[in-house]
């Protein structure tokens, strides 16, 4: 529901807000009584195309804040959950989840109106016992660090394999499948809307991006260690900008953000993509006027010339019809006019050649300054 109201934000939020924002900036830089930019000027649309690239770009910013805040704010894991560390060992976490087990267990937790339901407790309490289970079996703390709560299905009750995952490269193989069906489907979208005429802006650079998130996924998926970008790059950096301690990325959250990140990166730049190369000279947003295909322009102008040439033959062929519309029947007074409107056509045209008009320039200029009225020739 979340991607639905991202894909629907980033199709009408963009071209509304930039409106209000417009709006809002000439409301405050225009004293009253100054004439605006109207629409349709120069002015107007470039202050339009500047306004859209820095509302896309502000959006784009929120939308990764917003990806970061649900899956590591306001998500949960087992590690936050048992409030221990990813590096704790075995002991640390059975010793946690002992003091947890004081504090939560079904039989010491109070129940009643106004209180947790049993149902409540219970649940909670087989969700700390499953964390403590999963982090305590090497193979599904493997696992689950690189695939999430999908793991803790995969390995069954318990981890008694009935999912169909015992070992490492059980859980590898179906986390390949999955990953392999996740980027088959994308290149077949990103295909089919290169198809239907969508996405023609980085027609090259998304397969270049879609096959480095493939790679760098299937690195994460497949390294025995949690990748070294994790634990010397990204949870540092984390850790610096929100100045938290216990926040942190582990594996399978980094490629959900980065999945989610990637989608919503490459929306923005289709939109602001086209809008840093358009031409306003025109008044008008015109996309890939600024040093883009000339030989795809040249082709377009020629074919609107093509068209506009065809309509004014076929008007001139309508008031000829029209304007020899009073002699129809009459073919020696159709044969008079055809034969002067030759002659005319004729004269004009040589008249109009530059050729003919040059000569006969140059023959006056040469002609007698002092020579009697109705002299010919040039002595």
């Amino acid at each position: 529901m979340s991607d639905l109201l991202s894909l629907f934000g980033w199709t009408f939020l963009p071209n509304l807000v930039t409106g209000w924002v417009q709006s809002f900036y000439y409301s405050v830089t225009i004293r009253a009584g100054s004439p605006r930019p109207m629409p349709g000027t120069p002015r107007y649309a470039e202050h339009h195309r500047r306004i859209h690239i820095l509302v896309v770009t502000v959006y784009l910013l929120y939308t990764i804040y917003e990806a970061h805040y649900e899956l590591v704010v306001r998500g949960s894991n087992f590690y936050g959950d048992l409030g221990v560390s990813p590096d704790a060992s075995e002991r640390e976490i059975k010793s946690r989840f002992r003091r947890l087990a004081a504090l939560y267990h079904p039989d010491k937790v109070v129940t009643g109106p106004g209180q947790q339901s049993q149902e409540e407790v219970n649940s909670y309490f087989v969700h700390l016992k499953t964390a403590v289970d999963t982090l305590t079996d090497p193979v599904r703390r493997f696992a689950y660090e690189r695939f999430g709560v999908d793991a803790v299905a995969w390995a069954g009750p318990n981890g008694n394999g009935k999912g169909g995952c015992k070992t490492h490269r059980d859980f590898v193989m179906r986390g390949a499948q999955m990953l392999l069906s996740y980027y088959g489907f994308a290149a077949a979208v990103l295909y089919g809307l290169g198809l239907l005429g969508y996405l023609r802006w980085g027609r090259y650079e998304r397969w270049l991006v879609l096959a480095s998130m493939f790679v760098w996924e299937a690195h994460t998926v497949m390294s025995p260690g949690r990748p070294a970008v994790f634990e010397h790059f990204l949870n540092p950096l984390l850790h610096w900008v929100t100045g938290v301690m216990g926040r942190y990325y582990l594996p399978f959250q980094a490629v959900a953000l980065m999945r989610k990140v990637s989608v919503t990166v490459y929306i923005a730049i289709s939109q602001i993509g086209p809008l840093l190369t358009a031409d306003t000279s025109s008044g008008q947003l015109v996309a890939g006027a600024r040093g883009g295909d000339q030989e795809e322009l040249l082709k377009q102008g020629l074919e609107r010339l093509e068209i506009v040439s065809r309509g004014l033959d076929q008007d001139t062929l309508r008031l000829v019809e029209l304007e020899m519309a009073p002699f129809a029947g009459d073919q020696e007074a159709l044969s008079s006019m055809r034969g002067k409107v030759k002659e005319w056509l004729v004269q004009n045209t040589i008249k109009n050649d530059p050729m003919v008009r040059d000569a006969l320039g140059r023959g006056l200029q040469r002609r007698r300054v002092d020579a009697p009225a109705g002299a010919r020739g040039t002595k």
